[in-house]
C-alpha cells in the first residue's frame, strides 16, 4: 500500500490576546491606591535602614533597628500593647455583639434611638472621653473620689484613673464597645426572619436559635469588625498617652512617640524601625479574613428576605434598662463632665474664688486660630463624607461581585495601609510629598489634607460594603441585568439603594474620622490648615495641662458637629434601611380584619 507524503499542518498563531476591560479598570486602582498607600510604607522601610537625618544624604545602617530594640522598655511597651487590646476585646466585643442583637432582631422599645445613641459615642472624640473620666476618677481631684470622702466614716479614695484598669475602662468607655455595636447593628437587621423561624418550629428557644443559626450567619460581618479592630492594635494613643505616661506604662505607639518627640534629636530612624514591624501582622490577618469570609454561604437578604422581630416577653423591661445605663455611661458621662468642667476657674478644684466663670469660653472663641480650625474642619469631613462612599462602594463591588483579576492584590493593598500607626503614615507621606515633584506645591494646603482623610478610611470603607454585599443575594441584580439593565443602571437602580443604610454609616464615619484626625495630617498641616483635632491636642500637650479646659470646650464643637451630621444621616438612613416593624403592622392589621393568625411577624415565644 503506498502512501503519499506525510503533510504537517503548523498550528495557526493564537491572536493577541488583550486584558479584558476589567483588568484594566483594577490595575488603575491598584496603581492610584497602591501610589498613595505603598509609596508611604515603602519609604518607611527603606528610611529605616537610614540613620542620617531628614534632608541629608542618605548614609545606610543596621544601627536603627539595633538602637530601636537594644532598650528593655520597647518588648515590654508590646506585651502592653497586646494586654490592652486582648482585655478590653473580651469584654467589649461579647458585649457589643449581644447589643446589637438585641436592637435590631428584637421588639425592645426605641431600638432606633438606642442605636443612634451609640452612634453619639462613637462620635465623642477619644480625648474628651479621656478628659471626663480623668474628671471623675482622678485620685486628687475627681469628682466620684471626692463624692466619696464626704461619706461618713471614710477618707478614702477608692478611684485611680491612672491604671490599667482605668486605661481599659476609658476604651470601653470611649469606641471600644459603641463602635462595634454600629457596626454589627445594620448586619444583624438584614437577618431573614425565616432562617429563625425555622429554627423555632423545631423547638429552638430564643437563645438557642442565636447561638446555632443568628451568630454562625453573621459570621462575615463579626469576622470584619474584629480584624478591623486588630489591624488597629498599635493606632491606639491618646489614651495610653495621658493617663499611661504618669505611671510609666508605655504601649507601642506611645514608645514610637517617644522616639520622635522626646529624644534629642529625633530617633526618626528608631521610630520607622518599630513601625515597620507592625506590617508582620497583614501576613497573618488579610489571610485569615479571607479564608473565613469565604469558606461558606453567608447570603442573609434576597428576593425572599422576610422581617420580623423576636419577643423578648418579661425581659424586654430588664434588658431595655440595661441597655440604657450603658448608653449613660457612654455619652451623658463624659459630655456632661467635660462642660462642667469648661465652666471652672480651674478644673476640679473647689477651693478656689470664684469657682464658675465663662473666661475660657471667651478665650476660644475669639481665638483666630480656633475660627480658621472650624472652618478647615468643616470642609475636611463634610467632603470626606460625601466622597468617600461612592469611591469605596465600587471597590467592594469589584472585589466582591466581579472576577476579575488583581482582586486580591487590591484588597491586600488596602488591609497594608492600616498597619502603619498614624504618626509614622504622616512622616511617610511628609517624605513622599517633599520627594514627589508634583505634589510638592500642594504640600500644607488643604488638597494635601483633603487627599490623607478621604483615603484614611478606604479599609473600613471598603469592608463594610464588602460584609453588605456578601449578605445580599445576586438574584436582584441578576433579574435587572435579564431586563436588558447596564451594570451602570443596574448598579443605581438595585445596589445603591440596597446598600444605602451602610453607605450612610460609611458617610458618617468618614465624617467623624476626617473631624478628628491628628496623627495621619499633623506632620501636613500648616498653620493655616489646622484642624480642630490638632489644635485640642497642642492644648493638650503643649501646655502642661494649664489649656484643659479650653481643649475642653474644642472638643465640644467637634462633638456638635458630629451628632448634627449624625442626625441628619440618621434620618436619611431609617427611611431607606429594611423595616421589620412594618411587616409586623401590617400582619397585626390583618388578623384584626379576618380574626385569623397570620405567620411571618413577631416571633412571640419568650
Amino acid at each position: 500500500m503506498l502512501s503519499g507524503p506525510r503533510i504537517r499542518l503548523r498550528k495557526a498563531t493564537p491572536p493577541l490576546s488583550l486584558p479584558r476591560k476589567g483588568t484594566f479598570v483594577v490595575g488603575i486602582l491598584i496603581l492610584v491606591l497602591g501610589f498613595y498607600i505603598l509609596v508611604p510604607v515603602v519609604l518607611i522601610l527603606i528610611n529605616s535602614f537610614n540613620v542620617a537625618s531628614i534632608g541629608e544624604p542618605s548614609q545606610w545602617s543596621l544601627d536603627n533597628w539595633r538602637f530601636a530594640f537594644a532598650e528593655p522598655a520597647v518588648f515590654v511597651a508590646l506585651r502592653n500593647t497586646f494586654l490592652i487590646f486582648g482585655l478590653y476585646t473580651a469584654i467589649s466585643f461579647p458585649v457589643a455583639v449581644a447589643i446589637a442583637w438585641t436592637l435590631a432582631r428584637t421588639n425592645i422599645a426605641w431600638s432606633h434611638a438606642l442605636e443612634f445613641a451609640f452612634w453619639i459615642s462613637f462620635m465623642i472624640p477619644t480625648i474628651s472621653v479621656t478628659i471626663g473620666w480623668t474628671l471623675l476618677l482622678d485620685p486628687g481631684i475627681g469628682f466620684l473620689n471626692k463624692l466619696v470622702e464626704l461619706l461618713p466614716l471614710t477618707d478614702a479614695r477608692p478611684f485611680n484613673i491612672y491604671s490599667v484598669e482605668g486605661i481599659i475602662w476609658v476604651h470601653l468607655m470611649a469606641n471600644a464597645t459603641s463602635g462595634k455595636v454600629m457596626l454589627l447593628t445594620p448586619a444583624f437587621r438584614n437577618m431573614n426572619l425565616a432562617m429563625e423561624e425555622a429554627a423555632r418550629v423545631s423547638g429552638a428557644s430564643n437563645l438557642r436559635t442565636a447561638i446555632r443559626v443568628t451568630l454562625p450567619l453573621m459570621t462575615p460581618a463579626m469576622v470584619i469588625v474584629f480584624m478591623l479592630q486588630f489591624v488597629r492594635i498599635f493606632q491606639s494613643f491618646e489614651t495610653e498617652q495621658i493617663l499611661g505616661t504618669p505611671i510609666g506604662f508605655f504601649i507601642y505607639s506611645t514608645k514610637i512617640y517617644e522616639f520622635v518627640r522626646f529624644f534629642n534629636p529625633p530617633e526618626y530612624g528608631a521610630a520607622t524601625a518599630l513601625a515597620s514591624v507592625t506590617l508582620l501582622l497583614i501576613a497573618v490577618i488579610y489571610p485569615t479574613q479571607r479564608w473565613l469570609t469565604s469558606r461558606r454561604q453567608y447570603t442573609t437578604l434576597s428576593g425572599q428576605f422576610k422581617p420580623g422581630l423576636i419577643d423578648l416577653g418579661r425581659l424586654k423591661v430588664p434588658v431595655f434598662l440595661a441597655i440604657v445605663a450603658v448608653v449613660l455611661l457612654l455619652t451623658v458621662v463624659p459630655i456632661v463632665t467635660v462642660v462642667v468642667g469648661s465652666f471652672m476657674n480651674r478644673v476640679g478644684w473647689f477651693n478656689v474664688t470664684p469657682v464658675w466663670t465663662l473666661e475660657h469660653w471667651q478665650v476660644v472663641l475669639t481665638d483666630r486660630f480656633f475660627l480658621k480650625a472650624l472652618r478647615t474642619t468643616l470642609v475636611l469631613s463634610a467632603t470626606t463624607a460625601i466622597v468617600s462612599p461612592l469611591i469605596f462602594s465600587v471597590v467592594a463591588y469589584i472585589i466582591v461581585r466581579t472576577p476579575w483579576r488583581g482582586r486580591g492584590l487590591l484588597e491586600s493593598i488596602l488591609w497594608t495601609s492600616s498597619a502603619v500607626p498614624g504618626i509614622l503614615a504622616g512622616l511617610g507621606l511628609l517624605w513622599m510629598f517633599l520627594g514627589t515633584p508634583f505634589l510638592a506645591p500642594i504640600y500644607g494646603t488643604i488638597f494635601a489634607l483633603l487627599l490623607v482623610v478621604t483615603l484614611q478610611g478606604q479599609l473600613t470603607s471598603t469592608q463594610l460594603v464588602k460584609a453588605a454585599f456578601l449578605q445580599i443575594g445576586s438574584d436582584m441584580e441578576e433579574a435587572a441585568r435579564v431586563s436588558g439593565a447596564g451594570w451602570v443602571r443596574t448598579y443605581l437602580r438595585i445596589w445603591l439603594p440596597l446598600i444605602m443604610p451602610t453607605l450612610v454609616l460609611i458617610g458618617t464615619l468618614n465624617f467623624v474620622f476626617a473631624a478628628g484626625a491628628t496623627a495621619s495630617i499633623i506632620l501636613l498641616a500648616s498653620r493655616d490648615t489646622i484642624t480642630l483635632a490638632i489644635l485640642a491636642l497642642e492644648m493638650m500637650t503643649h501646655s502642661d495641662g494649664k489649656l484643659l479646659e479650653e481643649a475642653g470646650i474644642v472638643s465640644l464643637f467637634i462633638v456638635a458637629m458630629t451628632v448634627t451630621m449624625a442626625v441628619v444621616a440618621r434620618t436619611v438612613g431609617l427611611r431607606m434601611s429594611v423595616s421589620h416593624n412594618m411587616r409586623a403592622q401590617q400582619e397585626g392589621a390583618a388578623e384584626e380584619r379576618t380574626g385569623l393568625p397570620v405567620t411571618g411577624g413577631a416571633l412571640n415565644r419568650p
